[in-house]
Formats: C-alpha cells, sequence, structure tokens
C-alpha cells in the first residue's frame, strides 16, 4: 500500500508541520510577487507597482510571524488573542478566501503575460494554477493541524 512516510515527518508535530507549510506557501509566493513587481506589474494585474511594494514588505513579516506563531504554544499569544488551533482555523479561511480568487484567474478566458525567467512569456492564468496548487497544499496541512483530534 504505498511507501511509508519518513520518520521525521510521521513524528513531526502537524502544527511545525502546518509552520513549514505556510512557510514555504509564502516563499513561493514572495518570490512570484517580487517578480511580478520586478517587471511592473502591481498587485491584481494593474500597473501600480507602490502597492505592490507594500504587500512585498507585509509579506516578508507574514512569512516570519506566522510560523513563529503556528511552530509551538505562545503562552502571550494564546492568552490575549487567539488559540493556536482558532489561529489556524482563522488561517484557513483566508487561505481559501485567497486560493477562490486565484481560482477566479485560472478561470478567466483571457489574462495578460508576463516574461518567463527562462525565456518566453508565461501568462497568468498558468502562473495562478501553480500557485493555486501551492495553496490548496499547504491550506491542507494547516487544516489538518487545525481540525485534528488533541492527541490524549
Amino acid at each position: 500500500m504505498g511507501r511509508p512516510l519518513p520518520a521525521v515527518v510521521a513524528m513531526m508535530d502537524r502544527f511545525r508541520l502546518a509552520a513549514h507549510a505556510y512557510r514555504t506557501y509564502g516563499v513561493i509566493y514572495w518570490i512570484g510577487g517580487f517578480y511580478l513587481i520586478w517587471h511592473g506589474v502591481g498587485v491584481r494585474g494593474g500597473r501600480t507597482v507602490e502597492s505592490g511594494v507594500v504587500w512585498i514588505v507585509l509579506g516578508l513579516v507574514f512569512i516570519v510571524v506566522i510560523p513563529y506563531l503556528l511552530a509551538r504554544r505562545r503562552a502571550w499569544f494564546e492568552r490575549w488573542i487567539v488559540s493556536r488551533r482558532d489561529f489556524a482555523r482563522i488561517l484557513v479561511a483566508f487561505m481559501a478566501w485567497r486560493a477562490w480568487h486565484v481560482l477566479k484567474v485560472v478561470i478567466r478566458p483571457e489574462t495578460a503575460r508576463v516574461s518567463a525567467p527562462w525565456g518566453g512569456e508565461i501568462t497568468f492564468r498558468v502562473g495562478a494554477c501553480v500557485f493555486l496548487i501551492v495553496t490548496v497544499a499547504a491550506l491542507l496541512v494547516i487544516a489538518r493541524a487545525a481540525w485534528a483530534k488533541e492527541a490524549a
């Protein structure tokens, strides 16, 4: 019935795994966003690069802070703000919203193009497909952490 998971992954705490998944998701999105800004494409495909720079900086903050909060319990965070499980659930909701908007780009009849790093061009639809896969994969890992039963 297939190969077993490596021992490291099987033994890893599901929230630490969720933190790694979010960090990977965030880095991929950050690189994609930076690449688009570099080519003069702003947020949501527009030409306003200034707002894109704000999102690039915010993205770096998200890449650091969210995995930090997911990886292990933080007493101050859980006491004053929200539990780690609820934080993961809220994060899943935002990621589902993001996935929905990325899906709308995928199914759009016509999309713009941007030059590809390896030469040629890549459509926003193809890029959105990649981002959709990454988003859904990270979302599933974080959802598993958020809704899995607590160990006894």
